[in-house]
């Protein structure tokens, strides 16, 4: 399974899923918009904002 990290650009266009912290000891709780997002090809993985420290996010394809 190949994640993909909050600033990197979206390989393709569909929905991808929430797949933890990129920070060691972070704390999240991602919304249930925050779980599932749709990105086109080229867009930017967002942050998590309801994480702590910088709210970087890995990402996988649903």
């Amino acid at each position: 399974m190949t994640k993909y990290r909050t600033g990197e650009e979206a390989p393709e266009s569909g929905i991808y899923e929430y797949a933890g912290p990129t920070e060691t000891g972070a704390t999240c709780a991602p919304t249930s918009e925050e779980r599932q997002i749709p990105l086109f090809k080229g867009e930017t993985f967002p942050p998590v904002k309801s994480c702590d420290k910088d709210g970087g996010a890995f990402w996988k394809k649903k």
